[in-house]
């Protein structure tokens, strides 16, 4: 299903032109099936031969290996710490705790400032205050892991508390206030009470969504090493260049002092940021003199980094008789703490799905003395989809409609909140492929129906949708040699989506040489650009910086071409690359090489940098990814269990860059929807704010036998205002899969449960 506009060559547009009505980037359409091809990992061998080093896997001399000693008290002061038997342990070098360790500045939050990579403003290891159960109270260094891991757990500490609020229902007594996210999250528009009230069809229910923790296959882990009052970090890390800020700022030193690297991540999940991890293996490398490697136990993932925050959201539609929205009410609260930056803003998709006569969202904030909650994959959209979508099904229901059928027939012509422009919008048609090659006609609507013998089978669907996102500040580097390779170097990230793979083929049409010929390195402080792997927009910054970076190197070697060349006369504007060299367009003919380019001038390489221009799309248009997803469920009638036996995700999101780490990451986050919807959710104990399934016995992910296989399909057509025309997918398949499962269950059993996960005891 592909209906690709015609647009200019890649070199047709500068930067500088880029705005409202302007094409920014697109590939030339003679590259788009070479761009969009399935290509293998580039990094699949390095990986396959454990020759690629993880934070974990850096060998230095004199290292030593660290381990925690956590809290257990929600809030109070230590009273007593003692280390005398983890000191006389053997193998130990250092123990260090806030009597000992070095002045440090509280963390700056993420987003704070143009670097900040914070998680919370807490104070670390400053002094005897305790905020939430398993804050950090001591690290231990040791020869060996083992011995570390020993001597922690001869630190003994007593305690005096203090009052905590550590239940949900205690902290929304306490009182709530408003959520922020770039902004005040609340928005009326007409009076959406009353046109509920009036409304001849209506739904108001209450779905509530539990805490959920990030489960990497890599655990947090860090190697650092101070050489003078120089200090390298081997992190596992999303943000490398805020890090390296956020580090100098907290430690009091320089940011040109910090440097570091991040060459592979084992999963990050909005969960490597800059945590407290870092920060006291830092200090303690200073305090010992020796290297220093942290790598958090399970259970230590579960103490000290934030996850998805507990949400209770009310969603509340009224239609006319034919299913036109005349209200949609979208609001509630989520659990958070005083010294974080991370709403979970469950209903910004809200905004962007319906079209409707009138809209209520708002956000409200309830504090608890517990971990700080973090980003995590899809901040928001994971869960407020979640209610949004069960609600549109409970709707549709309710009508006597097709929920396919009710969805399109409430799309908006543009953003429905602020009216903006859709850059491009192609929902409907991911519906009508999805429908068609799911066999969605054959649903029987009549719920509890179907059934294969002691199995009631079901079919569900939901709307994805994940917001556009390009952050400032994003550079690259190209250089180009007289053999006719380039390296691009790019502050950016690859935590197995496949992003060194994605980008090396782009890179490689956009400069007109074969991939072979281009390396693509990133995952380093000390390369140009702030490109977070947040968001679902490192392809669009780190397209939108390479765009930069290209029209600066066409202007360098236009400056060294001869008077005999094919080239002379011309400007960047007239010139397309190809086979490896540049040429005017429309006129291949008129063609030279980058080698004999610079050959000519006597030069051996021409290196460039050059920084995107502001993300003015953003602000003039609605952008989004979207998708439609659909799910077919087998409900056991006797003991409850339930079997996702189908999935496909029917996807828009522009351009496909590479088709198969696009499906693996539109797979992944379906996984992770389905662990949304069936069986993640992290347990506290109410009484003293203590995770009590910390670690992967209890807390349950989808295991192989978990998973069916997921069908992936695509619009692919290009978005003419993002770079490379691709939108983001990293965190589109998490959303609306697991409403299209709730929905699917629906179907099959008649239950419907509004409270995650949808665990067997809930529809015995």
């Amino acid at each position: 299903m592909t209906n690709e506009p015609t647009v200019p060559s890649p070199l047709a547009l500068g930067p500088e032109e880029w705005g409202p009505h302007a094409i920014p980037d697109p590939l030339a359409r003679d590259g788009h099936e070479r761009v969009g091809a399935p290509m293998p990992r580039i990094d699949g061998p390095q990986k396959v031969r454990g020759a690629a080093p993880f934070a974990a896997e850096f060998p230095l001399d004199g290292m030593v290996y660290a381990a925690l000693v956590f809290s257990t008290i929600a809030k109070g002061r230590i009273t007593t710490l003692d280390t005398a038997a983890a000191e006389a342990a053997p193998g130990v070098v250092l123990v260090m705790t806030h009597r000992n360790a070095p002045r440090m500045r509280p963390m700056p939050l993420f987003e704070t400032s143009e670097k900040a990579a914070g998680a919370d403003t807490l104070p670390i290891m400053q002094d005897e205050r305790v905020h939430w159960n398993g804050q950090p109270i001591a690290v231990v260094l040791a020869g060996t892991q083992e011995q570390a891991d020993h001597a922690a757990t001869l630190v003994t500490a007593a305690y005096e508390t203090e009052r905590a609020v550590t239940a949900f229902a205690q902290a929304k007594a306490a009182g709530t206030d408003p959520g922020h996210f770039h902004g005040p999250l609340h928005l009326e528009i007409g009076d959406a009470e009353e046109a509920l009230t009036a409304s001849a069809v209506a739904v108001d229910a209450t779905y509530r969504t539990p805490p959920h923790n990030h489960n990497a296959i890599e655990p947090h882990a860090a190697t650092v090493a101070w050489y003078g009052d120089e200090l390298v970090v081997h992190d596992a890390s999303q943000v490398v260049s805020h890090t390296a800020w956020s580090l100098a700022y907290i430690l009091g030193i320089e940011e040109s002092q910090v440097h570091v690297t991040s060459p592979y991540v084992g999963g990050g999940f909005g969960g490597k940021l800059l945590g407290q991890h870092q920060v006291l293996a830092a200090a303690a490398a200073r305090l010992a003199g020796r290297p220093v490697r942290i790598v958090l136990s399970r259970e230590g993932v579960y103490r000290l980094i934030g996850g998805r925050a507990r949400t209770e959201q009310r969603v509340a539609i009224g239609a006319d008789a034919d299913g036109r929205f005349t209200a949609l009410i979208h609001t509630g609260t989520h659990a958070t703490t005083r010294n974080n930056a991370w709403p979970e803003p469950f209903m910004l998709a809200t905004h962007s799905h319906y079209a409707a006569g009138s809209f209520k969202l708002d956000l409200r904030m309830a504090y608890l003395d517990m971990l700080a909650n973090g980003s995590m994959r899809a901040p928001g959209g994971a869960v407020g989809v979640y209610a949004l979508e069960c609600a549109v099904d409970e709707l549709a229901v309710k009508l006597g409609m097709d929920p396919v059928e009710l969805r399109v027939r409430n799309e908006p012509r543009s953003g429905p909140t602020d009216g903006r422009p859709f850059s491009s919008r192609h929902i409907v048609e991911a519906w009508r492929a999805g429908a068609e090659r799911f066999g969605w006609a054959r649903r029987n609507p009549a719920p509890g129906a179907v059934r294969d013998g002691e199995w009631l089978v079901g079919m569900g669907c939901a709307t994805a949708s994940h917001p556009y996102l390009r952050m400032p500040g994003g550079a690259a580097r190209i250089t180009l040699t007289a053999t006719g390779r380039a390296r691009v170097e790019v502050a950016a990230h690859d935590m197995g989506m496949g992003t060194g793979t994605a980008q090396t083929r782009i890179i490689a049409e956009r400069l007109g040489l074969p991939p072979d010929r281009v390396s693509f390195a990133f995952g380093d402080s000390a390369m140009p650009g702030l490109v977070p792997a947040a968001g679902s927009q490192q392809s669009a910054s780190i397209g939108a910086a390479v765009v930069a970076a290209q029209h600066a190197l066409v202007a360098e070697l236009l400056k060294l071409v001869g008077d005999d060349s094919p080239l002379a006369g011309l400007d960047a504007n007239e010139i397309g690359a190809m086979n490896g060299g540049l040429a005017r367009l429309g006129e291949p003919g008129r063609h030279e090489s980058y080698a004999a380019i610079l050959s000519r001038a006597g030069r051996d390489e021409i290196s460039v940098e050059a920084a995107a221009p502001p993300p003015l799309e953003m602000t003039n248009l609605s952008m989004h990814s979207f998708g439609a997803m659909f799910c077919e469920v087998r409900v056991n009638a006797i003991t409850g269990e339930t079997r996702v036996s189908r999935f496909l995700g029917s996807i828009d999101c522009g351009r496909v860059l590479n088709a198969r780490t696009a499906a693996s990451q539109i797979r992944g986050g379906i996984i992770m929807g389905l662990g949304l919807a069936l069986m993640e959710e992290t347990q506290f104990d109410e009484r003293y704010g203590r995770i009590l399934n910390a670690g992967l016995a209890e807390y349950h992910v989808p295991v192989h036998l978990d998973v069916p296989e997921i069908d992936v399909i695509w619009t692919d057509i290009p978005d003419p205002y993002a770079p490379v025309g691709a939108r983001g997918i990293g965190e589109l398949g998490i959303t609306g899969a697991g409403a299209a499962v709730a929905n699917a269950i629906f179907n099959a059993t008649g239950r419907r449960v509004r409270d995650l996960p949808l665990t067997l005891d809930k529809l015995m």
